[in-house]
């Protein structure tokens, strides 16, 4: 069992490996993921900032949780096509024809997605760092915000595997990522959601990108988190419970 395990394991980080360097000989793809979070992070604290009344000083500070999860969203895109890509040229039949744990291509394709989205993150975070972002959060709350959004990439992650495994065509399996880019729009992470229509009001504040920022924002400020962090870990568990299951179904399909 052991053995099996180390070979797992072993098989994982040479998929992982393979996609890593691919990434890193084309940086275009974490340039392009970064590019348009900062765009709209510049975009909104020094054109619309002064016109959103959020109750804070600082807009950076309260915009920057919502642009991390927008870039998270732009950036599974790309697991969807590198997926789409390797399941269109028969590599993936390839890698099952080899002696290597079958789970350990797709598993390479999930953690090189976590891998490149964190780096991502940090570019997103040393820019606001630059517009006046600051935290008043110690350690414990830090690695609080790097593990909700180390569980929001794997959940998003595994819905991507769905769209690159399932996906007829290379736009059909990126597509899915644009609702999930648009949803932090609907939710509190550009505005209160107390400004809303009542209709608009009753969806942002009960789906899942609303309870995620206003973790993260309360984590980073060193305020209490109350019931939200609960809400924020049973929504990113649940989605991606249910993603792995569908993704470890269709990609036995292709087994």
């Amino acid at each position: 069992m052991e053995t099996v395990k180390n070979h797992f394991f072993s098989d994982m980080g040479v998929m992982l490996g393979r996609s890593m360097r691919h990434i890193f000989r084309s940086m275009d793809t974490i340039i392009t993921v970064c590019i348009t979070p900062i765009a709209m992070m510049l975009l909104f604290v020094y054109v619309f900032g002064g016109a959103i009344h959020t109750g804070t000083e600082n807009y950076v500070n309260y915009l920057l949780p919502g642009i991390l999860l927008i870039a998270i969203a732009s950036g599974i895109s790309y697991t969807a096509y590198r997926l789409f890509m390797d399941k269109q040229r028969g590599i993936i039949e390839r890698f099952h024809s080899m002696p290597i744990s079958r789970s350990a291509v797709l598993w390479g394709h999930v953690l090189t997605s976590l891998v490149s989205n964190m780096i991502s993150l940090v570019v997103i975070i040393l820019v606001a760092l630059i517009m006046g972002f600051r935290s008043s959060a110690g350690v414990l709350p830090w690695l609080a915000v790097t593990g909700i959004l180390v569980l929001f990439t794997l959940a998003l992650t595994w819905v991507a595997a769905i769209a690159g495994l399932s996906g007829k065509s290379v736009e059909g399996a990126s597509a899915f990522s644009y609702p999930l880019i648009f949803l932090p729009f609907i939710s509190s992470a550009f505005v209160p959601t107390d400004s809303m229509p009542k209709v608009v009001r009753a969806f942002a504040e009960n789906q899942p990108v609303t309870s995620i920022v206003e973790t993260i924002r309360a984590l980073l400020s060193n305020q209490p988190v109350g019931n939200d962090i609960w809400i924020a870990l049973a929504w990113c568990v649940g989605i991606m419970l249910v993603a792995y299951v569908f993704a470890m179904r269709a990609y036995k399909k292709r087994a």
